[in-house]
């Protein structure tokens, strides 16, 4: 993914890259003796509340599902550190921040309500009588009488 195109999200949803900010910070991935020296990891900051590119509605959805990965003021932040370079965690950090957008702004369809099998409800019964039986035999207390 480049970053002069636009970012699409869905059919109708696509972010231009300027409503996005990156940082770079040293990173803790692969890189051998360069990881102390050279900032790879790359962080994708993207202002949910500010976009003119979602709807309201869009960015509520975003905001009630994405708590964890955004911040007080709406802010949701994507890291990537898996690469060497800068350049290859930046397009790591943009697909995972499309990705993250389509789960987060996927409809969910509702629950379909389902009827019990009839089986399944006689066997749920049987065996709740079948270990009341089994309960109750143990609890009996044999006398003299009843052991002969």
């Amino acid at each position: 993914m480049t970053l002069q195109s636009q970012i699409k999200i869905s059919e109708t949803i696509s972010i231009p890259p300027e409503e996005l900010k990156f940082t770079a910070s040293r990173s803790s991935g692969p890189g051998g003796q360069n990881v102390n020296k050279v900032n790879t990891r790359i962080t994708l900051w993207f202002d949910v509340i500010k976009s003119p590119s979602l709807s309201g509605h869009q960015k509520e959805l975003i905001l009630s599902r994405l708590l964890t990965r955004t911040n007080k003021e709406g802010i949701l932040r994507v890291v990537s550190q898996k690469h060497r370079t800068q350049a290859a965690n930046r397009n790591a950090a943009i697909e995972r921040f499309a990705l993250i957008l389509q789960e987060a702004l996927q409809e969910e369809l509702p629950r379909r309500e389902t009827k019990i099998p009839k089986s399944a409800r006689e066997g749920r019964l049987d065996e709740k009588k079948h270990r009341s039986r089994i309960k109750e035999r143990r609890s009996k207390k044999i006398s003299l009488t009843d052991w002969k």
